[in-house]
């Protein structure tokens, strides 16, 4: 029987749990310059410490203007290797796998003079309206997503994720509400995101696993839904895919179909249904916070991993507390040993 404490192997990435710590922004580069600091090695080797089996790297980005805020993470230089490199290597003494979000921001980089974008659509009337990037700058920004999984892999990391969802640069290009454009890259709205894997996995190992986040559906007027997601999430599958981390919106303003999130497991369904639809492993992600729901959905089968976002910002070890409500057998750190 699975649950929320039994192992789980994807290709040589071997967890020893199905909790995640999944990538959540902290805006803390106060260098400006992309490099991971001491608040980012505390943050996460404490949940490492805490007992999560796998912890993803927030959105680091692949150039300085695919930065949501001039305070993110970026892995356009050799620079920022060894402050990432780092972080790997004081999870892994702890016992946890890690991976790292790859991403850029698009249309929602705020801080970029002027941000970049399929077409020439703002992303709200508050927002700067990006300008459209050229066929050829859209091969150069392939080119920057396979320089950047490479310093990744380098770095040590066990598994790459690329951010194809919350309407960043990748889920701009396969939502026809974003990508008006009129070349190859509009004719087949896959295809930026399809090359970007194929990038990817070139400068990956063979064995190291693939994840792509999603946003499963959209939830503005004339978004797509779950049949649309599917099919582009089949085309990324066969590209090179082994995970979707399957989350949805962030793409627009609210205004057909109501704010999402306001119930627990909402996004639950969504990952379900691309696991059941492509015979492929899922995340799933969004209000997961109670242990005993956590367990049901790998119990279910609902999903292979668990990740718990906003429970681990409260509490670096909530792993931790998770086993011991549920009564599994976990490895507490000695010094800790007290506490359990």
């Amino acid at each position: 029987m699975k649950d929320l404490f039994s192992p789980y192997k994807i290709k040589n990435l071997e967890l020893k749990n199905r909790v995640v710590m999944p990538p959540m922004c902290q805006y803390s580069v106060d260098q400006k310059d992309g490099i991971a600091n001491d608040w980012h090695y505390l943050h996460y080797v404490n949940r490492a410490i805490g007992g999560a089996g796998f912890i993803v790297i927030e959105m680091t980005d692949v150039e300085p203007d695919g930065r949501i805020s001039d305070y993110d993470l970026g892995l356009w230089s050799d620079d920022q290797i060894p402050a990432l490199a780092k972080i790997v290597e004081a999870c892994h003494r702890y016992g946890a796998k890690v991976g790292i979000q790859i991403a850029h921001a698009g249309r929602k980089a705020e801080d970029a003079a002027v941000p970049v974008a399929p077409s020439a659509i703002a992303f709200d009337e508050k927002s700067k309206t990006p300008r459209e990037l050229s066929t050829d700058e859209v091969k150069e920004m392939v080119e920057k997503f396979r320089k950047a999984v490479r310093r990744a892999v380098e770095a040590g990391f066990d598994s790459i994720e690329i951010h194809g969802a919350h309407g960043y640069l990748i889920h701009q290009f396969h939502s026809p509400l974003t990508n008006k454009r009129e070349d190859e890259y509009g004719q087949d709205l896959t295809k930026f995101g399809r090359e970007v894997i194929l990038a990817a996995k070139a400068e990956m190992p063979a064995d190291m696993p693939l994840l792509m986040r999603i946003s499963a559906k959209e939830y503005v007027e004339g978004g797509y839904g779950i049949n649309e997601s599917i099919a582009f999430a089949r085309v990324y599958q066969e590209a090179g895919v082994d995970m979707f981390d399957v989350s949805s919106g962030g793409e627009g303003q609210i205004a057909a179909w109501g704010r999402p999130g306001t119930h627990v497991a909402y996004q639950v369904p969504l990952a379900r249904q691309i696991k059941e639809a492509l015979q492929i492993p899922v995340m799933a992600v969004g209000r997961l916070d109670d242990p005993n729901l956590a367990n049901a959905i790998i119990g279910n089968e609902e999903a292979d991993l668990i990740a718990v976002g906003r429970g681990m910002l409260r509490n670096p070890y909530w792993t931790l507390e998770a086993a011991k409500q549920l009564r599994k057998e976990t490895a507490v750190p000695t010094q800790y040993l007290a506490g359990f």
